[in-house]
């Protein structure tokens, strides 16, 4: 059967990005920080915001119509605006309903993004730095509960890495193998919130946080903002930047949860995958770089099976072979990711994908020749998965 979308394949474009100061900002809101990103994102594609007619975007939960605030404080009045609310499969499907949008006639510049002041609304006090949830907790799972130690993400996400271990045989210094390449590359980005080398004799000595997760398996509490502007290809060759055509995208939602099945090993990223690979016209090999929704290790790990970059059970041989470092196979969060970038809910791994693919950096930075980039997005109580493939344009 042949993919419905593939008539949108590279018609249209991000062509501007940004982001917000990150990682510990005392004092500031994740409107600010969104805020800042927006405007240059903006100023990026060469544009000013009498261009953007469109705003999709995502916030904390307790932030009633997002949008609307965020529009009041760009001061732009939109013909098409929402905010999403898939967790961190968002920001991917902002890219996708702004194509689509597009596509739709409802609009014709789009700016998308997301910002999190996680770090400053948990340090405001003692009572909050020891509460471990960053939604309000009216929305919590109420399932497991913390009498059985369930709390937050972590737990959610320890069962899953736990099942992994027990199907496949996945080992600590696979996991290991992860948090330390990623690293790595945080440490080649001056923004990134982690400044510290990483080596896997410190990554066993790490806190323990949730067996089998220590403090180097989760991805950080930060604050910060990213945004990008999406358009079409053709008012693309008119501006500023070297175009990021959207080539593929898919999305897919486990809703019946993540106890359901296999859903903590064989997750959404599988059928999300393949509508992306299908409506791009690609295969895995075909990849110079992978930008994964690192929320936790064996995430990365589950994800490169699921997207096909090995086979189901070899996630962890995969990424303990190097394969994930700049001069591997297949580099993968090349901006230090979640883990060691800072956590803003996959929105700067999109904006990563991007640079990549302008070849904004120097060889310590760069994929060499990089011309496709996948990203992934995952969340939504753990069970919503959004697929992104962006290919360089300009050739």
């Amino acid at each position: 059967m042949s993919n419905p979308n593939r008539a949108l394949s590279g018609k249209y474009a991000i062509v501007g990005i940004g982001q917000s100061e990150l990682g510990q900002v005392p004092g500031s809101s994740s409107l600010g920080l969104l805020n800042e990103a927006m405007h240059r994102a903006v100023e990026d594609a060469g544009l000013s915001k009498k261009d953007v007619n469109g705003i999709i975007c995502r916030g904390p939960d307790d932030i009633y119509t997002h949008h609307q605030r965020m529009g009041e404080l760009l001061g732009i009045d939109a013909e098409f605006s929402t905010t999403l609310d898939n967790g961190g499969a968002s920001q991917i499907l902002s890219v996708i309903l702004a194509a689509m949008a597009i596509d739709a006639g409802m609009c014709d510049v789009v700016l998308c993004g997301y910002g999190r002041d996680s770090w400053s609304r948990t340090h405001r006090d003692t009572a909050t730095k020891m509460s471990v949830p960053l939604v309000p907790r009216e929305q919590e799972r109420s399932e497991f509960n913390a009498e059985v130690g369930m709390f937050g993400a972590v737990a959610m996400h320890a069962f899953g890495a736990s099942r992994h271990m027990a199907l496949y045989g996945t080992t600590k210094d696979q996991f290991g193998s992860v948090a330390t390449a990623f690293r790595e590359h945080a440490l080649r980005n001056p923004n990134a919130q982690m400044k510290e080398p990483l080596s896997l004799e410190k990554y066993h000595q790490g806190r323990p946080i949730v067996d089998p997760f220590n403090v180097y398996d989760c991805s950080l509490v930060t604050d910060g903002a990213g945004a990008v502007v999406v358009c079409s290809a053709e008012m693309a060759k008119d501006l500023r930047q070297v175009p990021a055509l959207i080539s593929g995208f898919g999305t897919f939602n486990n809703l019946r949860g993540w106890f359901h099945d296999e859903h903590m090993t064989d997750t959404a990223a599988r059928q999300s995958g393949e509508k992306a690979f299908s409506m791009a016209g690609i295969h895995p090999h075909d990849i110079d770089t992978a930008q994964l929704y690192d929320c936790f290790t064996y995430m990365v790990i589950t994800q490169l099976e699921d997207y096909g970059f090995c086979a189901k059970g070899e996630g962890g041989p995969f990424a303990a072979s190097g394969s994930l470092r700049l001069d591997g196979s297949l580099p993968c969060n090349t901006s230090g990711g979640q883990l060691s970038e800072g956590h803003v809910e996959g929105m700067l791994q999109i904006v990563e994908g991007v640079r990549q693919l302008r070849h904004s950096y120097e060889p310590d930075r760069q994929v060499a020749d990089a011309s496709w980039a996948l990203v992934s997005g995952h969340g939504g109580n753990t069970v919503c998965h959004s697929s992104l493939i962006l290919q360089r344009g300009g050739a």
